[in-house]
């Protein structure tokens, strides 16, 4: 019984790498026109020097995972560094979390359930759009949290076997506005400021999510082929305890007949 329950979760995992490999193949695809959005949103952003001198800023934290598991640590990586950056950080400061999937919002809310702010789930089950990523950010500034300055994190994938999570900051239009080098951008009015600060927010998230959505499935296609050679392996050792035991049932039950003959010829 135990060996043919190995067996069926052998083939599951074997059919979710297939799935994933697939998945992979179209998200690595969908990631490089994306990330032009994050890149070039991260590079406004390093020269305007832009810098936030409120005494206790505002923070925001926004943590990029989806609802789906199954994937190795690729979750808790990002729940890790979030941890981490809040150990260290000075004490006063008021903070607000927003969880963009379950899995991080049900690691999260264990040590900062007061922290937590808004989330989003039905992250994950199918591609994520621009639309997405608007709808996002159109919440977060609508909330009503007037945020100084804020990290998103998010997992950057490097090959299929590697990714690395990262933090990328972001500010409030304020802090934009009040920056050193932006004068070197010309016709910047206030309406125009708040329209970019709106769409590089929105274009930082969708970038995020398009990251961390090739890391996911790069990770569970890993993990399903550990856990398919897991499954072969104890498959074997499972085989080879079956037919010895087999076989000692037989050799029990041949001397049993040999010695009853033996006894009735005698």
């Amino acid at each position: 019984m135990r060996l043919k329950s190995i067996k069926n979760i052998q083939k599951i995992t074997k059919s979710m790498k297939m799935v994933s490999a697939s998945k992979f193949a179209r998200a690595e695809r969908e990631l490089r026109p994306a990330r032009p959005y994050g890149k070039g949103a991260a590079a406004f952003y390093e020269k305007a020097n832009i810098k936030v001198e409120a005494e206790l800023p505002k923070y925001l934290i926004i943590a990029l995972s989806s609802d789906r598991g199954l994937c190795g640590g690729i979750h808790s990586g990002i729940s890790k560094a979030i941890k981490s950056d809040m150990a260290v950080r000075a004490g006063g400061i008021e903070t607000k979390i927003v969880c963009v999937g379950d899995k991080a919002r049900g690691i999260l809310q264990r040590v900062f359930r007061d922290q937590l702010y808004l989330s989003f789930n039905n992250v994950g089950k199918r591609p994520s759009t621009f639309e997405d990523a608007a709808y996002i950010t159109q919440t977060i500034l609508n909330s009503g949290y007037d945020f100084d300055l804020g990290d998103i994190y998010y997992n950057t994938f490097r090959t299929v076997v590697s990714y690395q999570p990262t933090k990328q900051p972001v500010f409030s239009l304020n802090a934009i506005s009040a920056a050193p080098s932006i004068s070197v951008y010309d016709s910047l009015d206030g309406e125009v400021l708040r329209c970019y600060q709106e769409f590089s927010l929105a274009s930082l998230i969708y970038f995020g999510l398009k990251e961390g959505s090739t890391s996911e499935q790069s990770s569970r296609m890993t993990a399903m082929d550990g856990a398919s050679k897991n499954a072969g392996e104890i498959i074997q050792k499972l085989t080879l305890t079956y037919n010895r035991t087999r076989q000692a049932v037989i050799t029990r039950e041949l001397i049993e007949i040999i010695s009853g003959a033996a006894a009735l010829k005698n």
